[in-house]
């Protein structure tokens, strides 16, 4: 695989299929080597509650305690549970075309955020990167709704040139595999002056790394992104033929988002939160299953007796039992049920605990605590969420990014803007793409709450402009409460 660096097809050395071959397979190689598809499947199975596949468990019961998809839940919500909105601001002196031209971008940026739903791919990102160790975001042009499509890819289906460097603007080549019907990839090949598409066929059952997942009618498909001369090419293929020639992607940026949920040495890919807790997770299950595999044999009162004088025992409630002669306190005895050490509970819920501490996962935050203090509650919720405030910053600069994304697409696709006017040189407009960012948790509605009542109790607002600021479904129907004010107000004053 080649290090970084600019231009790898500069020249006569152009891409061909046997050439993107060969580095699709060294990509591949690589993360084999290393283990990321394997890592990547286990953790998916442990987060979906499949925490006993492929073990022998000989007899054993096989309990599942799944903590581990709380956590990641909580932890995923925890750094994406506020609303997210994107500014677009001028830096120095701008002329009026160049304001305008920054007003129509920031128009443009939200209806791309509201069009792609940017908030679920967030949500999305940060569910891949806590459980696959990488969350990616993928934005391609679409030409049926002539805008840029944003949408989440494996963090398997990503291939960086240099596998060393986690940073995306650093990469020489940058690949991305999708899975796409077969009679789609050849049409667009056939449609992109393809002589040979008919040769494009579905993946036989070695094409694919998971065999299982294999369907008829599908083809892997490839997409070689790299840098020439300052701009992204792109060159489509798949293991059998050539679907689209070079080509101008019409960018600057390569158009992908790469969010590490922790950071691994001189690696492309990171550490997921839940390899971590997998040896947490199976002492929990194991020590359940031990337990319950005790209280099945050994929890409940056993019999035994003389068989010399009871040739059968009757179980049965009220059947009488027939000896033949002796003392009646030696026919039979009840042993007692073995005590099962209560250390065993205290270790299980020990586990448990710790773990949730770790993560930042207190009874404040999870909710279990009554809403009674909620200035506590909400110093309790800052300090659990210290631990994954890194995770929330970098999960920010990615959404960042998107955004000059975005810009970059406008600038190479979009140059009639609104109403027509062609933007002058978006590229070069001197705009700070911002994140604001803004909290819609339950607690910090009551805080807002609670600081309006304190505003009304001191005289400091009135009546109307409380119930304005008030959030929504706390006063029912609010607005017609605010117009029955406002009308007496005018009375009043009439």
């Amino acid at each position: 695989m080649s290090e970084y660096g600019e231009g790898i097809f500069l020249g006569d050395s152009r891409p061909s299929l046997e050439k993107a071959m060969k580095m699709y397979a060294g990509a591949k190689e690589w993360n084999a080597r290393n283990g990321v598809e394997e890592c990547c499947a286990t953790n998916e199975n442990f987060f979906l509650g499949r925490q006993w596949e492929g073990v022998n468990a000989n007899g054993l019961p096989t309990p599942v305690f799944n903590i581990l998809k709380r956590d990641v839940l909580f932890v995923v919500s925890s750094i994406t549970s506020e609303n997210l909105s994107v500014r677009a601001e001028p830096m120095g002196r701008l002329t009026a075309a160049e304001r305008h031209a920054a007003d129509l971008v920031q128009q443009e940026l939200e209806r791309l955020c509201e069009l792609n739903d940017v908030p679920r791919l967030a949500r999305r990102m940060a569910r891949d990167a806590a459980v696959r160790g990488d969350g990616c975001l993928y934005t391609y042009w679409d030409p049926k709704s002539g805008r840029p499509v944003t949408e989440c890819i494996e963090n398997t289906r990503v291939f960086f040139g240099n596998p060393c460097d986690r940073e995306v603007e650093h990469q020489s080549w940058i690949m991305v595999e999708r899975r796409q019907e077969t009679r789609l990839v050849r049409k667009r090949a056939r449609e992109g002056g393809q002589r040979h598409w008919q040769d494009i066929r579905a993946d036989a059952e070695g094409d694919t790394p998971r065999p299982e997942l294999r369907a008829d009618g599908m083809t892997t498909v490839i997409l070689l992104m790299y840098r020439e001369e300052g701009r992204i090419w792109g060159y489509e293929f798949c293991p059998s033929g050539v679907i689209r020639d070079p080509f101008d992607m019409g960018l600057v940026r390569y158009p992908i988002c790469w969010l590490n949920w922790d950071y691994v040495t001189d690696s492309y890919h990171g550490q997921a939160m839940i390899t971590g807790l997998i040896p947490n997770q199976i002492f929990i299950n194991k020590a359940w299953a031990m337990s319950m595999l005790s209280l099945m044999t050994t929890a409940y009162p056993k019999v035994i007796y003389d068989k010399t004088r009871i040739p059968q025992w009757d179980n049965r409630v009220g059947a009488a039992i027939a000896v033949a002669g002796g003392d009646m306190d030696s026919v039979a005895k009840i042993l007692d049920p073995a005590q099962v050490s209560p250390q065993i509970a205290a270790f299980i819920e020990m586990a448990i605990e710790e773990t949730n501490r770790n993560l930042g996962a207190n009874n404040a935050s999870l909710g279990d605590v009554s809403p009674d203090n909620t200035s506590a509650i909400l110093a309790l919720q800052r300090a659990a969420a210290t631990p994954s405030e890194i995770t929330k910053q970098n999960l920010r600069a990615c959404l960042e990014d998107l955004m000059r994304i975005y810009v970059d697409f406008m600038a190479g696709f979009l140059m009639e803007l609104g109403d027509g006017e062609f933007a002058p040189g978006l590229r070069s407009l001197p705009l700070r793409l911002r994140l604001d960012v803004g909290a819609s948790t339950y607690f910090s509605e009551l805080a807002a709450v609670s600081c309006l009542e304190g505003l009304l109790k001191n005289g400091l607002i009135t009546a109307a402009q409380y119930l304005e600021r008030l959030p929504q479904g706390y006063v029912p129907d609010r607005d017609g409460l605010l117009r029955e004010m406002k009308g007496g107000e005018e009375n009043g004053g009439e």
